[in-house]
């Protein structure tokens, strides 16, 4: 059996009960269980529909996302999130470079590194070789005044913990960030790249081995085997070409808000929906949201 779920931005709530029974009727699916009223609505069905994607083209520019997974094990027991543009709004290096007066020449590298047009390595050498010589102080106050939580974090680390799930942040960033991050949003682990600093300024480089593609892939393998569960049970959820390995492996693979190519390697795209988005997915019903 599958699930079909279609989500509407929680802002917006534009999700018409005729969309969903018009779709319903359409693939002769399920009766519909709404999860959220005018947001949130899924019913099942016993195949995948072959035109599934001109459905979902069609419902985008409705400004709503359709979601067609396997029911079976939906409800996951470890999320796998990464940090920049997925839990926070902001790429930290981009506001690390703006603070420093070279914004607009690392927000470029970091875009065609997050699209896969360059390797993340030699990005990450290249962007943080030009903070050499930022006071180490300057991290704590991009934290303070230009981080933001992305929508929805908090309630969707706080439910999926109230259920027994495990929470690991796991970031190309820097634990400069995931470590006040991963506090914050209530993760139990996090794991990054470090910058490195001698007397109180950043040199330009970065510790090694640096963390990338691979690296998130190891962690999504070393911290099941470690919790006694399967790759399938993990939700994980990023937005850049360095998150498609872990997406890939994991039993859900969520592309949020995700950059073009990497959205068309994922059967899993949130574009219009925030991180309840998750919730919904795994069947959770908005009235069983904690919030923190």
């Amino acid at each position: 059996m599958y699930t079909v779920t279609l989500l509407a931005a929680p802002a917006a709530r534009n999700l018409e009960p005729a969309l969903v029974e018009a779709l319903r009727n359409a693939w002769g699916g399920g009766d519909a269980l709404w999860l959220s009223p005018d947001e949130a609505a899924a019913f099942s069905m016993d195949h995948v529909p072959d035109n599934r994607w001109d459905v979902w083209t069609d419902v985008q520019k409705q400004g709503v996302d359709l979601v067609v997974q396997p029911t079976a094990g939906r409800r996951k027991k470890m999320l796998l999130a990464d940090m920049d543009s997925t839990m926070i709004q902001q790429e930290c290096i981009d506001e690390l470079a703006d603070a420093a007066g070279i914004g607009d020449r690392v927000k470029d590298i970091t875009a065609r590194a997050m699209n896969g047009e360059l390797d993340f390595e030699e990005a990450l050498r290249a962007r943080v070789g030009l903070l050499k010589g930022l006071p180490v102080s300057t991290i704590a106050q991009v934290l303070a005044e230009r981080i933001d939580c992305m929508p929805g974090g908090r309630v969707l680390l706080a439910t999926m913990k109230a259920h027994g799930a495990y929470a690991a942040l796991v970031s190309g960033g820097f634990t400069d960030f995931t470590s006040a991050v991963a506090a914050t949003l209530g993760f139990d682990e996090n794991r990054a790249n470090t910058l490195l600093s001698e007397g109180g300024v950043l040199t330009g480089d970065v510790g090694v081995p640096i963390l990338g593609k691979q690296a998130k892939i190891d962690a999504l393998v070393d911290i099941t085997a470690r919790l006694g569960i399967s790759e399938q049970d993990v939700l994980a959820v990023g937005d850049g070409a360095n998150d498609l390995g872990m997406l890939g492996r994991a039993g859900t693979g969520v592309a949020l808000h995700a950059k073009p190519a990497v959205a068309a390697e994922c059967d899993v795209r949130i574009n219009h929906g925030d991180l309840t988005a998750l919730l919904y997915l795994q069947g959770y019903a908005a009235s069983e949201f904690v919030t923190p």
